[in-house]
């Protein structure tokens, strides 16, 4: 017979009776609950706790997360809850008692990598719980089988399905959020956060998208357009501001088909953010389609020329083929994305267009091919994202005749030379730009910096720039960043209203006194013996 904590529920909501509180009481209670106390904090060190019974909160989680910005931010706000719940968010897999794995379905190397990571937590006896697009958009996969689960829109959720998956139980949450029967863009934006750089806040304008890409699986995963109200973005900005953030990302599946749903757009999103955004901060605009973006160029010119705003827009093109285009039901030609870029470039001057490319789609031939090629060339995209075509399952994409692989390889390496064989930057050394500094270089040798076009521009590494807008003289560019010299006696700014938060720090967290903290401390213990005694 198997034991209780063995048994496998379809649902957490098995677990609840009419006696328990709903879903939206057990949200509305925590809103006032401060951190428990961790077990570290109770006994001496180098004592553990010694109960009979597993208490869910006093372990240590690791989080990991693939994919794009979107995840990301669910990344940060299932950390957020969970850290606020008591748990100890640890950047140490091995001294980690649960994963939580948060997928990205968009590539096949990144649905291995999160398989991989599954498998490895098993043979160390950890504790999984997965989350994001793979397990939303195909739950019923063999290597999910009895894991915990929660789905895309039920990350508010996280901590009832962390505590289940710690005492031994297997739950899934995969539902919609409704309201009148109308679906929400998601969790709520209010909710406690951790954000990964405590200067940059990524906010999930809507979810899911209008299109039906036949090679896209994350539509199957998030779904129709759903966009978060106007009002709730701009709060969850003011919030963001007053917790010493510097730099905004918007981000969703398409943010210019924000507002669709719900008989606003964009740019009148972009207007109400810009009023909140404090001098020297800055706002970074996620990726938007062909389609959606043309219907309000002169808008858009406006507000990427406005000097909180980077004048940057990452707008995929896919192919340079009308005919693959079409086959991908991409819903625009090649000439709509010319027209976009051409009115952007003459009109915000050194703007960067970011782009994405998909090499060896089902049916490219060598002219479909060479089109592409000639897109780069005539553009020279400072920021190019590459993809080899993989055919991910369920897709229309996946059934159509593929291309062989060497000649995806091969077409993937040449346009990958083309990319490569120009300089974006070395007409800019010798300016003097104001950047503003967020994060660590990869090699941690540099601060990261961006200037007004969000170019990457690395500085010195002096503590007293980090999060400051400073000055710079363009001394050596490389083919993806310059780097600067700041200027002499020049002004560093604060764009900040406010002193950042800590890393590793919970945002959204009330403040709370030494009187209230001792009495969770004497409620906790009493609980202990409580549970000793039985």
């Amino acid at each position: 017979m198997p034991a209780a904590c063995d048994s496998l529920l379809d649902d957490i909501e098995d677990m609840v009776t009419s006696h328990d509180p709903t879903p939206h009481e057990r949200q509305f209670a925590r809103r006032s609950i401060v951190p428990r106390p961790r077990k570290h904090q109770l006994q001496p060190a180098g004592e553990e706790l010694q109960t009979d019974s597993v208490i869910p909160g006093t372990q240590k989680v690791w989080v990991r997360t693939w994919g794009c910005s979107h995840n990301s931010s669910d990344g940060e706000y299932m950390a957020g809850q969970l850290a606020a719940s008591g748990y100890k968010i640890t950047e140490n897999p091995s001294d980690a008692d649960l994963w939580l794995l948060n997928s990205c379905t968009v590539k096949n190397p990144a649905e291995d990598h999160f398989r991989n990571s599954i498998k490895k937590a098993q043979e160390q006896n950890k504790k999984v719980v997965v989350a994001g697009c793979v397990p939303q958009a195909q739950p019923r996969t063999d290597y999910l089988k009895d894991l915990s689960i929660i789905g895309v829109q039920q990350i508010d959720r996280v901590v009832e399905v962390v505590d289940e998956a710690i005492k031994g139980h297997s739950v899934r949450l995969l539902g919609q959020k409704k309201e009148k029967g109308k679906r929400l863009g998601g969790a709520r934006l209010d909710l406690p956060k951790i954000r990964k750089n405590p200067l940059i806040e990524i906010i999930s304008v809507n979810t899911g998208c209008l299109n039906a890409c036949t090679y896209c699986k994350t539509k199957h995963a998030r779904g129709d357009l759903a966009s978060y109200p106007i009002e709730e973005l701009v709060e969850r900005a003011r919030q963001s501001f007053q917790e010493g953030i510097c730099e905004i990302w918007l981000t969703s599946e398409d943010t210019g088909a924000y507002g669709r749903d719900i008989g606003t757009d964009l740019p009148s999103l972009l207007w109400e953010l810009v009023k909140e955004i404090p001098e020297g901060a800055m706002l970074r605009l996620g990726m938007t389609n062909p389609p959606y973006i043309l219907e309000h160029l002169e808008e858009m010119v406006r507000i990427l020329q406005h000097p909180r705003v980077y004048g940057f827009l990452h707008v995929p093109v896919q192919s340079a083929s009308d005919s693959v285009l079409m086959d991908m039901k991409r819903e625009y030609c090649c000439a709509d994305f010319r027209r976009v870029i051409d009115f952007l470039q003459e009109r915000v001057p050194g703007i960067t267009i970011a782009t994405d490319i998909i090499c060896g789609f089902p049916g490219e031939t060598e002219e479909d091919f060479e089109q592409t090629m000639e897109l780069v060339r005539q553009y020279r995209f400072p920021s190019l994202f590459i993809n080899q075509f993989y055919p991910r399952p369920g897709t229309p994409a996946a059934k159509m005749e593929q291309v062989p692989a060497h000649v995806k390889k091969q077409r993937t390496k040449e346009l990958s030379a083309l990319f490569h064989s120009y300089k974006p930057y070395d007409h800019k050394i010798g300016e003097r730009q104001r950047v503003l500094v967020t994060e660590d270089s990869f090699d941690s040798q540099y601060y990261v910096a961006h200037n007004k076009f969000y170019e990457q521009v690395l500085v010195p590494k002096k503590p007293e720039f980090k999060g400051k807008m400073i000055e710079v003289d363009i001394y050596e560019a490389g083919k993806h960043y310059m780097k600067g010299r700041p200027v002499e006696d020049a002004r560093v700014f604060t764009p900040s209203i406010a002193q950042p938060l800590q890393k590793g720090q919970v945002s959204g967290l009330p403040q709370v006194s030494l009187l209230d903290l001792f009495r969770q401390y004497i409620f906790f213990i009493l609980y202990l013996i409580s549970m000793v005694v039985h």
